[in-house]
């Protein structure tokens, strides 16, 4: 279904750079005017003393990370890092090294340090529901390497909102720099937990730490939304200490481990996410004489749209409103999993007649993903008519086709799409749409009986 024109003006943009081009927003010059009220110097001198001590403090425990094409030795991605473990251990974010980690003969893992220093990486863990990945560097036994600690008050959930952070990494390949910012909690209507950080992050800073004061890490950059403005996203630190505490004697992980692994932890995410999903249950909401489900989860986020304004003179009047959990989990640079989208869509004829209206209705969805690709099986899609049931008001008849498609490198994940038309008008009718992805069988199977069942009409409003 089309997206609605408010959502167009976001994007959600990992912050990896990678074949060289930058995923990003254009650059504006937006408050740089003059006439600005008179500040005193002192406040921004000591900010600037402040990110000076603390980069310098910082700096040889920064690094870059590139993923290079063995054929060529060159680079095909890079991120950021910083050390966490006096014997080389760092953390990144799983999307700087997901080419790696998924194909290992085709792709190698790199550091380069503030200081030039530069050698290979070897893959120690990863958490795909947290977009993170510790690697180690591959040195001799016995070196040891300066580390950041990690802040109690940031692993504690204590951090107070207004505090001031300091963002590092090496964006767009131009060297390592820092960006100042303040802790502004964690996001509302999110399903994953995420802070909001204010500073500006830019794509190649993925994986890089976020500091106090003090030094001490309160978060990971992630990722940003973009648009008229930015607003940047830090993983917790919490998630980030849980995943250090897995690796202290953690060997390298191979494909055939990384896609073990990626299958385990999809399985433990989608089961707790669409346990949750389910448990708040559904809620009626209005459109046209329908009544139709939408989720009780506050980290949907719902929209809607008419053509009721359109210049053209209209033959048939449409209401639309679509709701998403931005849950999308980067699996690869191809494939991602963990969301679930609802749509629905209100249609009454103005000047057609039941044929020609009959005609402008289609249980598929024009935009339904692509076919057989290297990543997923052909769809699979049944249809059948789902006869009205008794209630006040009652659920009408409708046809729903349901169709279904396998994940190749990971079992028993599939990506679902169910569509409903209604059949008990023929100058108006109710197209309803979920597609869920990266979920089990059954847990799609479950949603999709309480989305269908969860619809009505009410006509004797009319």
């Amino acid at each position: 279904m089309p997206v609605p024109s408010a959502r167009l003006l976001f994007s959600l943009v990992c912050l990896c750079f990678a074949f060289g081009v930058a995923r990003a927003g254009d650059e504006d010059g937006a408050g740089r005017a003059a006439g600005v009220a008179t500040v005193t110097e002192e406040a921004p001198r000591e900010l600037s003393a402040t990110a000076e001590r603390v980069f310098g403090e910082a700096r040889p425990r920064l690094l870059q990370i590139r993923t290079l094409l063995k054929s060529a030795q060159k680079q095909s991605s890079i991120g950021s890092g910083f050390l966490v473990g006096t014997d080389g251990r760092a953390l990144t974010n799983y999307h700087v090294v997901s080419l790696h980690a998924l194909e290992p003969e085709l792709y190698q893992i790199e550091y380069v340090a503030a200081d030039g220093a530069r050698g290979r990486l070897r893959l120690l863990a990863i958490d795909v529901g947290n977009d993170l990945a510790v690697v180690r560097i591959d040195a001799p036994p016995g070196e040891r390497f300066e580390a950041f600690a990690f802040d109690r008050a940031a692993v504690e959930g204590r951090l107070v909102k207004g505090e001031r952070l300091f963002s590092m990494g090496n964006p767009l390949d131009l060297g390592f720099t820092i960006v100042e910012g303040a802790y502004s909690g964690m996001v509302d209507k999110s399903y994953q937990a995420r802070v909001h950080f204010t500073g500006a992050l830019n794509p190649g800073m993925s994986g890089g730490p976020v500091v106090t004061r003090d030094n001490h890490v309160a978060g990971v950059n992630v990722a940003r939304r973009i648009g008229g403005d930015l607003v940047s996203f830090l993983v917790p630190a919490d998630a980030a200490v849980r995943l250090l505490d897995r690796t202290r004697d953690s060997g390298e992980l191979d494909a055939a481990a990384v896609r073990k692994e990626i299958g385990a932890q999809m399985d433990v995410w989608q089961k707790d996410f669409f346990t949750a999903l389910r448990a708040r249950g559904f809620h009626e909401a209005a459109l046209g004489p329908y009544r139709v489900a939408e989720s009780n989860a506050d980290w949907f986020n719902c929209w809607a749209r008419t053509n009721r304004e359109d210049r053209s003179k209209l033959r048939v009047l449409i209401n639309h409103s679509r709701c998403d959990t931005r849950t999308r989990l980067f699996l690869a640079d191809d494939l991602s999993a963990g969301e679930v989208e609802i749509s629905h869509t209100h249609m009454k004829s103005l000047d057609l007649d039941a044929l020609q209206f009959m005609q402008r209705l289609d249980v598929h969805p024009p935009n339904l993903f692509p076919g057989a690709d290297n990543r997923h099986t052909p769809f699979r899609c049944y249809e059948n008519f789902l006869a009205g049931g008794d209630g006040s008001p009652p659920r009408p008849g409708s046809r729903v086709a349901w169709c279904v498609r396998a994940y190749k490198d990971f079992p028993d994940l599939y990506d679902v799409s169910v569509v409903s038309v209604t059949q008990d008008s023929d100058r108006e009718a109710l197209v309803s749409n979920a597609v869920l992805t990266g979920v089990r069988f059954e847990s799609a199977l479950a949603f999709t009986r309480d989305f269908l069942l969860a619809l009505k009409v009410r006509r004797d409003l009319d």
